[in-house]
């Protein structure tokens, strides 16, 4: 409902939900890698992890928007190439904020995930979907949502204004 009344589209609500399920595979891979078993530290960790890859995934989109209106400042009939450019310069602007989000969370459970002691048994277990969700989280926000967001306004409005002008 959030993201809904975010966006206003439920497509760019639907693009920014299909984060979760590609988090939640590398999750579920991190506990398998580990020999870990479900527990509520685990549950915590995907909830957390959940919210990392809908917030991460929230200003991939909001960059991609920024593209488009860019392009569309421009161009009044925007072409195909017009957009895959907008696109592009949209994921490349992203890139290096992505970088930095993944690599400080990561750098930051690290110790978690590796921990010994006192608490290590729980922490390690809140650490591990974290770590391996927002692996899979990055690859998906940058190789997967650029050709799902093409795809999405290409059809709804670069296809549509070309028909209009034809």
């Amino acid at each position: 409902l959030l993201l809904y009344l975010t966006f206003g589209t439920v497509a760019e609500t639907a693009i920014v939900m299909l984060s979760l399920p590609f988090a939640l595979v590398g999750g579920v891979w991190a506990l398998w890698l580990l020999d870990f078993n479900l527990s509520i530290a685990v549950g915590v960790g995907f909830i957390a992890l959940a919210g990392v890859a809908a917030e991460t995934g929230v200003v991939m989109v909001l960059y991609l928007d920024q593209a488009w209106e860019e392009l569309r400042r421009r161009s009044t009939a925007p072409t195909v190439g017009d957009l895959v450019a907008a696109i592009e310069a949209g994921a490349v602007n992203r890139l290096r904020p992505k970088l930095m989000t993944v690599a400080a969370i990561m750098l930051g459970l690290l110790p978690a995930l590796t921990a010994h002691g006192t608490g290590a048994e729980v922490m390690r277990r809140i650490a591990a979907p974290m770590v391996g969700g927002l692996a899979t989280s990055f690859l998906l926000e940058l190789l997967v949502y650029p050709p799902v967001y093409l795809l999405w306004r290409w059809y709804g409005e670069v296809r549509q204004s070309a028909r209009e002008g034809a």
